[in-house]
């Protein structure tokens, strides 16, 4: 029998009353195996295309605002890696489900956020400042684990999106290399929304490109290899321009419902 993660309140200073989302919802069966198996063969034609491994690319399930037995499905159906975009949201089913699920945070995160998720997140997709890291690196510490990171970067340099310019990136990679206690494994973007995935390819091609022109450097703790780029729209091409990790969540569970939280 698989164990469940455990958590305190003083762990989850955001806990709540949310038995919709721990317990599910109940309304029309999910077609969240059909869902996967179609991501799947997508998937495995891209990695064909691109003369790629199926190995080589995990396969994120973003469960942002989705209830605990749609997650368990997809656990359920063989997905291990899980995305989010809050941290309250994050601790809250970190105790309601399987404690080999490898979270992943991928949402904004705000420092005084860091020292909640730091031990508990498998990587941290979103570490756009210096103070950010830093806050990772001081919480890590403190609690005597590694955190792995990636720098987010707005490659495509719209204004509602987070992230450092392709220009910031190689400096930010730098400083970080320094800070004890993490890891800095790569890149993530969040491309433009676009129904033509091709219009995000030059997207995707600059990340990667970026990404190689700092691993030249050698820069010391500086792990960069992998990219986490490609969502439901997009994650075809992007991992034909290299996505190691994509980040799939409409595809698998459907249209979000804030309802259900």
């Amino acid at each position: 029998m698989t164990m469940r993660g455990e958590q305190s309140m003083e762990d989850n200073p955001f806990a709540q009353d949310n038995h919709s989302m721990v317990e599910g919802q109940s309304g029309p069966k999910s077609c969240i195996q059909e869902n996967l198996r179609m991501v799947e063969r997508e998937i495995q034609e891209a990695c064909r295309r691109a003369g790629r491994r199926r190995s080589e690319v995990t396969l994120i399930a973003v469960s942002k605002t989705k209830p605990i037995s749609m997650i368990q499905e997809a656990y359920d159906a063989g997905i291990r890696d899980f995305g989010e975009n809050k941290v309250q949201e994050l601790l809250d089913k970190i105790p309601a489900l399987p404690s080999d699920i490898r979270w992943h945070m991928i949402g904004h995160l705000q420092r005084n956020k860091v020292k909640y998720i730091v031990g508990k997140a498998a990587m941290i997709h979103s570490v756009d400042s210096m103070a950010l890291a830093e806050e990772i690196s001081r919480e890590a510490v403190k609690k005597g684990v590694e955190a792995d990171i990636l720098v987010e970067v707005n490659v495509s340099g719209e204004a509602s999106k987070f992230g450092m310019t392709l220009e910031e990136a190689p400096v930010l990679v730098e400083k970080i290399a320094g800070l004890p206690a993490i890891h800095l494994k790569g890149l993530m973007t969040v491309a433009p929304f676009t129904e033509h995935p091709e219009e995000n390819r030059s997207c995707f091609r600059k990340l990667a490109q970026i990404a190689v022109d700092i691993s030249r450097k050698n820069i010391d703790n500086n792990g960069i290899c992998l990219l986490s780029m490609g969502m439901t729209g997009d994650y075809s091409v992007a991992i034909e321009e290299g996505a190691d990790y994509v980040r799939i969540g409409t595809g698998i569970f459907g249209e979000r419902n804030y309802k259900a939280i």
